[in-house]
């Protein structure tokens, strides 16, 4: 790499950032005249240009990343002009329109991501930046048409060493470092619904989120009114990855939890235990839900009389039933099944009416008004098929033995009946609510009144612990079933967890067979070190036999330090090794049960002025304090240390081998162990230190 070429590859780069702020300029110019404009007339065409000005404004916007990333070069560079290309975070063009940087997103920026030796997607050359704020200090040069070519430069390669950066707290956006089998995954079609199976530090969570960033990029008009939703397993990982999409120039999307989508509905007030749980996120409780409302629609054993003044129309029950059927065959949600029916039970009253001798056709109008009208024929639809609440339907499902047992006929034995029976509040609107019911509450609202809210796309991560029930609830939001799925089945702790990719599909109602389901796996490990995620592999025979290790791209670094500790020495021991790490490192995490972080925290407290951050009271820390999780929490998180506490006590809890293995493989630079009781088989024999 010489002077000559950093000099002429500055160049381009502050060339770039001055055309964007040109670009910023005229969009700020442009938006202080709508703003004018919306004062002075006040109507709705200068209201929306308003908006969309506005946009336009933030859009432009790059935030603290690199504005490039570097260049590829087409084949016959040189005899044509425009076959060398920038590709950056968004694109920037001159004042001519010409392109100066080309978004990331851009079809032809592909290559940039995906060109090998082996297969160099039409290049002939690639040059990644490595850029710290807005100066350019080193390169990294391919040669596409050499397959003994590791870079001209002989530099490092930029991902591994975004990899060594320390980390902040947030997630951080990949945009920069896309490996080619991501890029597969984020350019993905719009139509499908994907699996993408990823081991810990492939990626997957980055990858589900610059998907989202890419297909509303490629569908901006179709994605601007329907929108992408993305679902997160807690508060605490939603905060985690709240800054990668903003700095994508992505700021429409809606991130939340599955049970958040009913929270400012139906307010969670209580928590069941494991075993409710599971059985409320159990598939059969949709056919429970299913039989609950059907159980509601009931046929008069004395017939039916329609009057509409002196007229009256009799039915018998048979043909009540028959005209419920009908109604109920269009497979519309039960109130507008009742819709239906009860103008189906109107059609039919004037039809038989008509039939009379000296009828008069022209008073149909007077025969229908007469008829809806009439008291007795609104007591009568109510009692038949009552217009039905989803929040009354589990209410009165999970309270009453006698609703339940009906509805639960040949889904529930007596004993399951039993464990999610509970007493009614007094009020509907002081319902203890708790997170499992919510897929019940979903379920109900979607059969009986339909689902208000869809998006274009939907983005669910760590989805190998959602239950049957909360995927159905977000399966019903995809419009046309455009979902990226992301999660690792050896990661998959809850009690309400599918099991298998084919299990979470048949809760969805489809299978892998299914023409719209497209599965991926991600096997390369970016962000734990080899020396770490070798460890943490060994305990997957026994704790998810059958998945895939992931392999590490980052070879070499230390060994987990092992450190065995008497009873007296713990305490000590724990805050020599934290302060220890904190000298050497940004972030850091201590992971252990709820029972240790308390003891670790009282004295912590008292012995140290390092400063602290217990998850799940006040948020996620930032880079000044020590973060202290539990197995659960930490999951979908990263950090530069990662100091677990007790192995032994952590794998003693309900999947409890798979809680160590997320435990084991948040850290990126360096993982310590410190244990009192015997570490469990697969994690014996290695170095310790005393």
């Amino acid at each position: 790499m010489s002077e000559q070429e950093l000099k002429a590859e500055q160049e381009v780069l502050d060339r770039a950032h001055a055309c964007l702020d040109e670009m910023q300029g005229r969009a700020e110019a442009a938006r202080q005249v709508s703003d004018r404009a919306v004062r002075d007339e006040n109507t709705a065409d200068a209201r929306v240009a308003q908006w969309h000005l506005r946009k336009r404004e933030n859009d432009l916007k790059v935030g603290a990343g690199p504005l490039c990333f570097g260049r590829i070069e087409e084949e016959g560079y040189g005899a044509t002009i425009g076959d060398r290309w920038y590709v950056g975070r968004r694109h920037v063009e001159d004042a001519n329109g010409e392109p100066v940087i080309l978004d990331w997103r851009a079809p032809v920026s592909a290559a940039f991501y995906r060109a090998t030796s082996v297969d160099p997607c039409g290049l002939v050359h690639r040059r990644r930046f490595s850029i710290d704020d807005r100066t350019v200090v080193a390169l990294f040069d391919e040669d596409l048409t050499d397959p003994e070519s590791s870079g001209g430069s002989g530099l490092p390669d930029p991902l591994l060493a975004e990899l060594d950066r320390a980390r902040s707290g947030q997630m951080r956006d990949i945009v920069a470092t896309i490996a080619a089998e991501q890029d597969e995954i984020i350019r993905a079609d719009l139509g499908r619904l994907l699996i993408v199976q990823g081991g810990p530090g492939t990626g997957k969570t980055a990858v589900g989120l610059h998907r989202a960033a890419y297909l509303l990029f490629q569908h901006r008009e179709l994605l601007a009114d329907t929108q992408v939703l993305v679902v997160g397993p807690n508060t605490v990982f939603l905060r985690y990855i709240s800054d990668v999409l903003p700095s994508l120039g992505e700021t429409s999307v809606i991130q939340t939890t599955a049970p958040a989508l009913l929270g400012a509905r139906f307010r969670v007030r209580a928590s069941d235990n494991d075993v409710v749980t599971a059985l409320k996120g159990d598939l059969r409780m949709a056919a429970v839900i299913a039989q609950s409302i059907r159980s509601r629609i009931s046929v008069p054993a004395e017939g039916l009389e329609l009057r509409s003044g002196i007229n009256v129309v009799r039915l018998d029950g048979s043909e009540v039933e028959q005209l419920q059927k009908t109604a109920l065959s269009r497979n519309l949600p039960a109130n507008d099944a009742r819709d239906v029916f009860r103008q189906m039970l109107v059609q039919e009253a004037w039809r038989r009416h008509s039939q009379r001798a000296g009828v008069d056709t022209g008073t149909q109008a007077t025969f229908t008004r007469s008829l809806q009208s009439d008291a007795t024929f609104k007591k009568d639809l109510d009692k038949m098929w009552p217009t039905m609440s989803a929040a009354v339907i589990v209410r009165e499902l999970l309270g009453s033995p006698t609703r339940l047992k009906v509805a639960a006929e040949g889904q529930l034995t007596a004993d399951e009946q039993a464990l999610i029976k509970r007493k009614a509040s007094s009020k509907l609107a002081e319902e203890q609510w708790t997170d499992a019911d919510m897929g019940l509450l979903d379920e109900a609202t979607a059969l009986t009144a339909g689902v208000a809210t869809t998006y274009g796309h939907v983005v669910v991560d760590e989805a190998q612990d959602l239950s049957a029930m909360a995927l159905r609830m977000l399966r019903r939001r995809a419009r046309a079933g455009s979902m990226t799925i992301l999660g690792d089945l050896a990661q998959a702790t809850s009690v309400v967890a599918p099991g298998t990719w084919d299990g979470a599909l048949h809760a969805m109602d489809h299978s892998l067979d299914d023409e719209l389901v497209q599965m991926t796996e991600l096997t390369v490990g970016y962000r734990v070190p080899a020396s770490i995620l070798d460890v943490a592999n060994r305990l997957l025979p026994e704790a998810a036999p059958g998945v895939t290790p992931a392999r590490s791209v980052r070879p070499g670094g230390a060994p987990p330090l092992i450190i065995d500790v008497g009873d007296g020495e713990f305490g000590p021991a724990v805050i020599a090794e934290i302060s220890a790490v904190r000298e050497t490192t940004t972030s850091v995490a201590v992971v252990a049960v709820d029972a240790d972080l308390d003891a670790i925290e009282s004295v912590m407290e008292e012995a140290t002025d390092l400063p602290i951050e217990r998850i799940g009271r006040r948020g996620l820390p930032g880079a000044d304090a020590i973060a202290l999780l539990n197995p659960e929490q930490v999951k979908g998180l990263e950090f530069d240390a990662v100091i677990v506490i007790e192995p032994a006590t952590i794998a003693a809890l309900s999947s409890g081998l798979r809680h160590l293995y997320v435990s084991l493989t948040r850290a990126v630079q360096y993982l310590g162990i410190v244990h009192r009781q015997p570490l469990p088989p697969a994690l014996q024999d290695r170095p310790q230190a005393g």
